[in-house]
């Protein structure tokens, strides 16, 4: 006579607790079916060569291995308006069916909140599934301006106006000097019409403008570690709320001079979106199994220690935020108050008769 191993009972459970494990294992195998033998791309807002493209490749190598089903993944370059032209094609018309990333700057991601400017894209309909890393932002001046400018207060004192290279008034790169200029007073101005930042490197070279607001922890460390070291280049301001960022050296922290809660608010919703350097989007109604396999595969990816030893050979270290980090950031910039929105816009944008570069 054979005997049952499992009773009756127990063997209703198990058929039971093995017909809801089904479906989990069937959404697992079909991501996987989904991107076996299809390739990804992952398009950047910038064009080839600079840091968005470069962290995006090294990203690219090794995305793949950690999707089920491991796609090949390709990088392609959308350049145009700061990210917006990637972030609109990526918003409207990219297929929505999880082949198709966007790395975008997170400055063009909070234009819609100032309603300035027509964009025809919402950050917070975009499944975001991860952001490479973290940055702090510092300005500086090319030997001292000519002034022996080294720090803020210097140049909030100084008696020649200092010129800051920009491309334009909409740019960070405009909005920060004119942070300086409007609410701490520092006699600064800004020159717009410079394409990024190796016109405006040649420019503070060549005496054209004294200095720009567009120096990153990771660029301090890369294509101006020489430049800082020999002392050509001085920092003399930094933003992150934190505290200082000891690469930046005696660079000048914002947030201590503030003397208000307005101006805190202001400086937090300018400010922050520069620490968000490199956030990739999903398009709005990609499938949430698949996105939720993407940022499993971004989380892996960026602990994968070949990646840490690419990015440690050119002198990269990467300071990841998840998906679901990154939504949360992007909803408390988005709840800010509506006149401090409004203030921040009209201090920090040069509207009337904006200088050019000749």
């Amino acid at each position: 006579m054979s005997v049952s191993l499992v009773s009756r009972p127990s063997f209703a459970i198990l058929s039971i607790c093995l017909m809801g494990a089904a479906p989990l294992a069937s959404k697992a195998d079909s991501v996987s079916e989904f991107y076996t033998g299809k390739t990804l791309t992952l398009q950047v807002g910038f064009s080839a060569g600079g840091g968005y493209d470069t962290s995006a490749r090294i990203l690219a190598k090794y995305f793949g291995n950690h999707l089920p089903g491991k796609p090949t993944v390709v990088v392609q370059n959308v350049p145009g308006g700061g990210s917006t032209k990637l972030a609109s094609s990526l918003f409207n018309t990219a297929p929505k069916n999880g082949l198709f990333l966007g790395m975008v700057s997170s400055s063009a991601m909070v234009i819609p909140l100032y309603g300035k400017r027509k964009v025809k894209f919402s950050p917070d309909k975009f499944e975001w599934v991860g952001n490479v890393h973290r940055d702090a932002v510092a300005c500086g001046v090319w030997r001292g301006a000519g002034q022996d400018i080294k720090s803020l207060t210097d140049l909030v004192k100084a008696k020649k106006t200092v010129i800051f290279g920009s491309s334009r008034p909409t740019s960070n790169l405009s909005k920060f000097p004119m942070f300086l200029k409007n609410v701490l007073g520092a006699n600064v101005e800004v020159v717009h019409g410079y394409r990024g930042s190796k016109p405006i490197t040649l420019a503070m070279q060549r005496g054209e403008v004294d200095g720009a607001c567009m120096f990153y922890g990771s660029s301090i460390q890369g294509p101006y570690k020489q430049m800082y070291e020999s002392g050509d280049l001085n920092l003399i301001a930094q933003y992150g709320e934190d505290g200082k960022v000891p690469l930046f050296g005696d660079a000048t922290p914002i947030f201590p001079l503030l003397k208000t809660d307005e101006q805190r608010d202001m400086a937090r919703l300018l400010f922050a979106p520069a620490e968000l350097t490199r956030p990739i989007a999903a398009p709005p109604g990609t499938p949430k199994d698949r996105v939720a396999a993407l940022r499993k595969a971004f989380t892996d990816t960026m602990a994968d220690p070949a990646l840490k030893a690419d990015a440690k050979k050119m002198n990269i270290a990467f300071d990841p935020m998840s998906g679901a980090e990154v939504n949360r950031w992007f909803a408390e910039i988005y709840s800010k108050p509506r006149a401090i929105v409004e203030k921040t816009y009209t201090l920090t944008v040069a509207k009337k008769n904006p200088k050019t570069k000749k």
